[in-house]
């Protein structure tokens, strides 16, 4: 395996990760709401209770390439290596894990972490360590 090093991006993964954090904390201060997508799209398409805050933050997310895009300029070229029904079962097989583990890897990873939950702790190591493992055998063992 080698390094990319022209592909190296500290300063924008600093200032995205600070962005994320910035949002979260922002979301659960002033609404007292939890950042987890999984938590906050289910919500979305259930119409529960407050929906606008929802449709706004989903928004965003979708909205945001194209601020990229505006502020920087063209989007880095993205290459990905499997067919399209490989996506669909690995698509469908995130949101069944997400189901199990009531909630997904921006609602645990980030929210939950900070918040000290132990069953967030459970499960950023359990998906954490999955994923680790699929490398890892996708890569090594089955070549």
């Amino acid at each position: 395996m080698q390094i990319a090093w022209n592909s190296f991006t500290p300063y924008a993964s600093l200032a995205g990760g600070v962005l994320i954090g910035l949002a979260a904390a922002w979301l659960v201060l002033l609404n007292g709401r939890i950042a987890g997508i999984s938590g906050i799209v289910g919500g979305l398409l259930d119409r529960q209770s407050g929906w606008p805050w929802r449709l706004a933050f989903t928004g965003g997310l979708l909205l945001a390439p194209l601020a990229w895009l505006f502020a920087v300029g063209p989007w880095p070229v993205v290459r990905i290596e499997a067919s399209p029904l490989l996506l669909i079962v690995a698509g469908l097989l995130v949101g069944a894990g997400t189901r199990l583990a009531s909630g997904c890897t921006s609602g645990h990873g980030v929210c939950g972490l900070s918040r000290l939950s132990p069953r967030s702790l459970v499960a950023t190591l359990s998906f954490m360590g999955a994923g680790f493992a699929t490398v890892f055998l996708i890569r090594h063992v089955l070549g």
